[in-house]
């Protein structure tokens, strides 16, 4: 699979990683936490449901989650699925990035599926690092929703460049390989749909204004400014696009199954003009030998001194012109 790879795991110890604090913002990021330490970080209001869903354990095909950002009262809570690509083993697992955004903080948690490569919001971190100076919670969420989107977008680039290249070995690969291939595209495309729909339908509320921290009161602030809902737009449209890729895409691969099952069919008609051209050819010979095969007495040709050269000459005939005949018009 031809995709373009993601920026390298960083050589620190993994429990190292597990904490970071972005200076000059409100972002604490965990990674794997284990419930005292979410605990710790979490707004003292968090609801059981909440919790029992940023505890619960990473699914690496993304099933059992639905992308989501709601209001919990006093805090929101996003549940997010990033498709992650593995190009040495040609393959897509899911990761789960959830986070908690009250007014003036975000605790965002990374579930890394056993033995995979955690999800790393370095290009977050660095646009972070770069806009410090007033930065909100709700912009740091709005930057790893975009992160989200990039990736979908950078997949689903790589699905096509697959497809170009299945288009362009369809009459050089066996079936059953492009068979295979045009199944596994079939599945991620449907997978890829299955979590980008629902993260579309989140962001487009936090643009609506229909997502925020509640009781708010004249001297405080929102979570989500106006401001943040239009930079959410943004997302938005990146999520639109990735959605009519995957539509794109499948009619790309519904056209080469197409053009396959019609190389099948194309293969299959030549084989049975071959199988029909032989049985033809064989078909005379077999008519004379069985002809003077017959046990009858009386037939003309039986004490004919030439009657053997003649049937001889009669076979060798017929057969070379049925050959030429089959040849000219291409069947053999």
């Amino acid at each position: 699979m031809r995709r373009r790879p993601w920026p390298p795991r960083a050589s620190k110890p993994r429990r190292e990683r597990q904490r970071s604090s972005l200076a000059g913002t409100a972002w604490t990021d965990l990674l794997d936490p284990q419930e005292e330490e979410l605990r710790r970080h979490l707004p003292d209001d968090v609801r059981a449901d909440a919790l029992k869903e940023l505890l619960r354990p990473a699914d690496p095909d993304g099933e059992n989650l639905r992308p989501s950002i709601k209001s919990h009262g006093g805090y929101v809570l996003g549940l997010l699925v990033v498709a992650v690509a593995v190009p040495e083993e040609d393959r897509v697992f899911y990761q789960e990035v959830d986070f908690v955004v009250t007014r003036d903080r975000i605790v965002t948690v990374r579930k890394t599926p056993p033995g995979e490569q955690p999800f790393d919001p370095a290009r977050v971190r660095e646009v972070c690092d770069l806009k410090h100076d007033d930065l909100g919670p709700g912009t740091i969420a709005y930057y790893l929703v975009d992160e989200v989107a990039e990736r979908y977008l950078d997949l689903l680039d790589d699905i096509d460049d697959e497809i170009d290249e299945l288009e362009e070995q369809t009459d050089t690969w066996p079936a059953e390989k492009i068979r295979r291939r045009i199944s596994g595209l079939r599945h991620d495309l449907l997978h890829i749909r299955k979590t980008l729909a629902p993260t579309r339908d989140a962001v487009r509320e936090i643009v609506d204004g229909r997502v925020d921290v509640e009781g708010r009161t004249p001297f405080s602030r929102e979570a989500f400014p106006r401001e943040v809902e239009r930079l959410f737009a943004a997302s938005y449209d990146k999520l639109l696009r990735a959605t009519e890729s995957i539509e794109y895409a499948r009619d790309l691969i519904a056209a080469v199954r197409d053009y396959q099952q019609a190389r099948v069919s194309i293969d299959q008609n030549e084989v049975m003009k071959k199988l029909t051209a032989i049985a033809s050819i064989i078909l005379v010979p077999t008519l004379i030998v069985g002809n003077y095969g017959q046990n009858f007495d009386h037939m003309p040709e039986l004490h004919w001194r030439l009657g053997y050269a003649f049937s001889w000459a009669l076979i060798v005939i017929s057969t070379i012109v049925q050959v030429v005949y089959f040849r000219r018009n291409k069947w053999i």
